[in-house]
């Protein structure tokens, strides 16, 4: 019988043994990691990819039905401080957008059994004898269609076939008129009664429109626009410098003498680091930056920009 001789491991080899699988578990460990950093990271982007696009659709959206001339930009800390935003070039101190959108959802109306007839139809008839300064007539328009939606998305503030004079009503506004000083959409809180843009109508039937409180010398045009709402983009900073929430402000009504603080507000972004807006020719491009608000210790952020005509 033959035996095996064999000899046991020194404390020098044992040690050398530990301290490579030590550096191998270290190098592993690194890379495990780095591999999980690297996930987190790839989520954390595709968040504030999916994020800031959400929120640009929300703007642009909005800002799609724009009375283009009644656009304008806002120091947020100091509303008075204003300009038409085809103005606007230099300006850093304005960081706030507002504007009165017309009303597409009214405006798409009700299927009368043949066709869709639009709730107004944009057009008024100019040669009809019941047109003057006092009423006018749209034809083609189905005013209860629109009345039953702006009632609806104004959460019942505004009745369009209200007999109140002291009510709120929708605002016509003739695209002739249209202009781009702000006080005559309501918008400058520096000139609270220059309203000559906006003309606040009650609904007297199907295709009537009647002016509410409102006696002055007016010029009418063929074409108009019927608007119940402005709306304001605005940055609502904290503590952390580039990193603030954007607020959808909305429900209000300019030419009755309401401002952005008047109506409902919704949350369009949060740990926003970027809110830029530019206008050329009647194409408004946005900037918007979303951070991730320092989740993994190392700020990561994302940028997009989208253009609306």
């Amino acid at each position: 019988m033959k035996f095996i001789k064999r000899g046991a491991f020194t404390l020098i080899e044992m040690i050398m043994v530990i301290v490579v699988l030590g550096v191998i578990a270290m190098i592993g460990t690194d890379i495990i990691a780095k591999m999980y950093e690297g996930y987190m990271r790839t989520q954390i982007i595709s968040e504030l990819q999916q994020r800031t696009e959400l929120a640009l659709d929300q703007i642009t959206k909005r800002l799609k039905y724009r009375i283009k001339e009644s656009t304008i930009t806002k120091d947020s800390s100091n509303p008075a401080d204003l300009k038409p935003l085809a103005e606007d070039r230099n300006s850093t101190n304005l960081d706030m957008l507002e504007w009165i959108g017309y009303d597409n959802e009214g405006f798409l109306g009700e299927h009368d059994g043949t066709r869709f007839v639009p709730g107004w139809s944009g057009f008024i008839d100019l040669k009809n004898p019941n047109t003057d300064e006092n009423e006018t007539v749209t034809s083609g328009s189905i005013l209860s269609a629109a009345d039953r939606t702006i009632f609806a998305l104004s959460y019942g503030e505004i009745n369009f076939s209200s007999t109140d004079n002291n009510a709120q009503y929708p605002a016509l506004i003739f695209k002739k008129l249209s202009s781009t000083v702000p006080s005559t959409f309501g918008l400058d809180p520096n000139l609270p009664n220059d309203r000559n843009n906006t003309f606040a109508v009650r609904r007297i039937g199907e295709d009537r429109l009647q002016f509410v409180n409102d006696n002055n010398h007016k010029i009418l045009f063929e074409q108009y626009n019927l608007a119940w709402s402005a709306y304001a983009i605005v940055p609502q900073t904290s503590n952390e410098p580039n990193d603030f929430n954007l607020t959808l402000h909305y429900n209000y009504q300019p030419w009755h003498g309401e401002d952005f603080n008047d109506g409902n507000s919704a949350l369009i972004a949060q740990n926003v680091s970027t809110f830029r807006f530019t206008q050329t020719g009647s194409t408004i491009r946005i900037k918007l930056c979303i951070q991730d608000g320092n989740r993994t210790g190392r700020p990561i952020g994302f940028c997009k920009e989208k253009a609306v005509l």
